[in-house]
């Protein structure tokens, strides 16, 4: 199978809402994929995610339940679920920190401040996760940026979103991945992440970021041509 380039895979990618039944998945390729989706970039290098891929159809059922049996998880081959998990930041924090300490390529000066960075912001700025904590952070961020400029998303649900937006770069990898191969997918929102959580096993802390469903397109799948704004209606030049 020759691969498609990356503008060619941007192209082909659609979200596809039915698959062809006939046509199975390679499941290496998909992890393949899910692999390359951990490149994406992604905050402060933490990596806050794991990424579920489902090839059981006992639990592909139960998953396309969950999804309130929508024609793109009742006919889809595999998922792939990718997880945000805020709560591993500190195991993250110190594989960061050894790989920074083991790294002999980096100069002296580049060491100590990228140790800097992950021994003390890091850890002050996620220990704002506590609600109460995050909110007097937020106070103190507010009061310093009358006088300079400053970061100011620090509170328990800013980091939540930080989280998430880090993850939806990886799984736009996975998708843009899976279309190089001619695989489709289709990123869903619409479940019962409760109900996900309870089939996955997931701790209390996690957070569903979307289920994506995997397979091969059909002709129905594909439902109209492509529609985007006009470039001028989101571009602006400075």
């Amino acid at each position: 199978m020759k691969e498609k380039t990356v503008s060619e895979s941007i192209s082909f990618r659609r979200s596809v809402r039915v698959y062809d039944k006939n046509k199975d998945i390679d499941e290496k390729i998909v992890k393949q994929c899910i692999k390359l989706s951990t490149l994406a970039p992604n905050s402060s290098n933490l990596q806050l995610w794991e990424f579920y891929h489902i090839i059981s159809k006992k639990i592909c059922a139960e998953i396309s339940k969950s999804c309130f049996n929508q024609s793109s998880a009742k006919t889809s081959k595999q998922f792939v679920i990718p997880v945000v998990r805020h709560d591993l930041w500190r195991n993250r924090l110190k594989s960061n920190i050894d790989f920074i300490k083991n790294n002999k390529n980096d100069s002296k000066n580049d060491i100590i401040s990228a140790l800097k960075y992950y021994q003390e912001i890091i850890p002050k700025l996620y220990k704002g996760f506590s609600p109460i904590r995050g909110y007097i952070h937020s106070i103190m961020m507010k009061y310093r940026g009358l006088f300079k400029p400053t970061y100011r998303e620090v509170k328990s649900s800013d980091l939540r979103i930080v989280a998430h937006k880090s993850l939806a770069l990886a799984s736009q990898n996975f998708m843009i991945s899976m279309a190089s191969f001619g695989y489709d997918t289709c990123p869903m929102e619409g479940f019962d992440s409760k109900k996900i959580k309870e089939i996955l096993n997931l701790p209390k802390k996690s957070e569903i970021n979307m289920v994506i469903s995997c397979g091969i397109r059909t002709q129905e799948g594909i439902y109209g041509k492509r529609f985007r704004v006009p470039l001028e209606s989101v571009y602006h030049k400075l």
